[in-house]
């Protein structure tokens, strides 16, 4: 059994808001397309992220999305309970779907937040818990994910990890791909 846990930059580092932002669009375009590689090559059958406004949410709607066509498990993994409860109620709704769309849903400590040790159990938890990862992460433009980032580099001094990154350079390829995409589906019409 194959399992990649997601993870990346919330939405506000990324300056991409709405499901209809075009980054947005582009960022799960690329997501598919290295889940897609995966499958066909029958190295993936679980998907595993966290629930954070941004990457780890995108990367469980292209999952959902390619589950149509593909046997591929998806997990949202949360690492306390009220996880969303101070989100607004559009992102409160959004997330509660995708809880409910998902095939396993938990979290890694059954209390409200109390302490970062939540978050350092939640991450050991993920890479236990999966054989490998994708960020998209640009080591030139740190963020939150950088403590993934570093803790799966820590891992890898002991273990068989592997990590792959989508960066910038590669999310502007994937926009220029898109695009051009985008451009044929509309003059084949």
């Amino acid at each position: 059994m194959q399992r990649l846990w997601v993870t990346g930059y919330r939405s506000y580092e990324l300056n991409a808001f709405g499901d209809t932002d075009p980054k947005i669009q582009v960022i799960k375009y690329a997501l598919k397309n290295y889940f897609i590689n995966l499958l066909e090559n029958q190295q993936l059958d679980w998907i595993i992220t966290g629930a954070n406004l941004g990457v780890e949410q995108w990367a469980s709607e292209a999952a959902l999305e390619l589950r149509e066509n593909y046997p591929v498990s998806i997990a949202i993994m949360i690492p306390y309970e009220e996880f969303a409860n101070r989100w607004n109620e559009k992102n409160q709704a959004k997330f509660l779907k995708l809880k409910q769309q998902v095939d396993f849903f938990a979290s890694t400590s059954n209390k409200p937040y109390t302490s970062p040790l939540q978050l350092r159990n939640y991450q050991n938890f993920m890479l236990l818990h999966t054989d490998r990862a994708l960020m998209i992460y640009d080591e030139e433009h740190v963020g939150k994910p950088k403590y993934d980032y570093q803790l799966i580099k820590q891992h890898q001094e002991t273990a068989s990890y592997q990590l792959d990154l989508l960066d910038f350079y590669d999310l502007q390829d994937a926009a220029e791909e898109y695009q051009t995409k985008k451009g044929l589906e509309k003059y084949s019409e």
